[in-house]
């Protein structure tokens, strides 16, 4: 069915592995294009309850875009370029209503690294390597990555990234907060498994809601506060609050995916 990206589902959990590894995963429209209809078919699959996002073999999560297909586009098609791609992947993963983790695996640059950004989390392996060396092309990020990169480890380190266009290593990742942990690669898979375990034993809806006022807060024009005050008033009319607040009464766990 995909020519580009993998899936493998198991226990409530996808998989969702970008699958050329012969040209370090990079994005093509393609591969943005199949990654957005495999996502949009997950979200309305009810077996499915989390989304790990990941690279093929051991080299690379995503080492950028495709610079082959847009090297001599013009302004419009640029400005064409980056409206789709964030309209079909970064902003829908952003806001996609189950939880993505990012499971970065190598190299995360460029657009790798800014798809990864997009992810509710992100946990990479010891060997990985991540930026932005798009101002070393004569362009700047074009998926998001001004925006999201300052959000997640500030202004002063994100421009330093940026007008630098280096790699830094996964603990200095970490320690800038632009990724939640650091583990060795043979144990990545395991360690975002066990992450979608215990995030699946939780409310979907109320993860939902979660999602989508957490977003709201970084997003321009929005309250974030009210947002909340209306996603939280939202929970007390469903069956899953109900579930959860009678479990917890009868000392049992909630059954939340009957």
């Amino acid at each position: 069915m995909f020519e580009n990206i993998a899936l493998e589902i198991s226990n409530g959990i996808c998989i969702l592995t970008i699958n050329r590894p012969k040209q370090l995963n990079a994005l093509n429209k393609q591969t943005i294009e199949e990654t957005h209809k495999a996502l949009k078919d997950l979200e309305a699959d009810h077996q499915v309850g989390v989304v790990i996002l990941t690279g093929a073999e051991d080299k690379a999560f995503v080492a950028g875009a495709d610079i082959k297909e847009f090297a001599d586009f013009s302004i419009a098609q640029g400005g064409s370029l980056a409206q789709e791609g964030q309209k079909l992947l970064f902003d829908y993963v952003e806001h996609y209503t189950k939880p993505i983790i990012a499971a970065v695996n190598g190299f995360a640059l460029g657009g790798g690294l800014e798809l990864a950004m997009c992810a509710h989390i992100r946990v990479a392996s010891s060997n990985a390597k991540m930026g932005l060396p798009e101002v070393s092309l004569g362009v700047i990020p074009g998926y998001g990555g001004t925006q999201r990169l300052a959000q997640l480890v500030g202004k002063g380190k994100a421009n330093e990234m940026i007008f630098t266009a280096g790699m830094i290593s996964a603990e200095d990742a970490f320690q800038s907060g632009l990724v939640n942990a650091v583990v060795p690669q043979s144990e990545l898979i395991d360690t975002t498994k066990k992450m979608a375990s215990k995030i699946l034993r939780n409310s979907p809806m109320a993860i939902r809601s979660a999602i989508k006022a957490v977003n709201a807060g970084f997003t321009s024009g929005i309250n974030g506060y009210q947002v909340e005050i209306e996603e939280f008033a939202k929970c007390f009319g469903t069956d899953e609050f109900k579930e959860g607040t009678t479990a917890f009464l009868e000392k049992r766990k909630a059954n939340f995916r009957k």
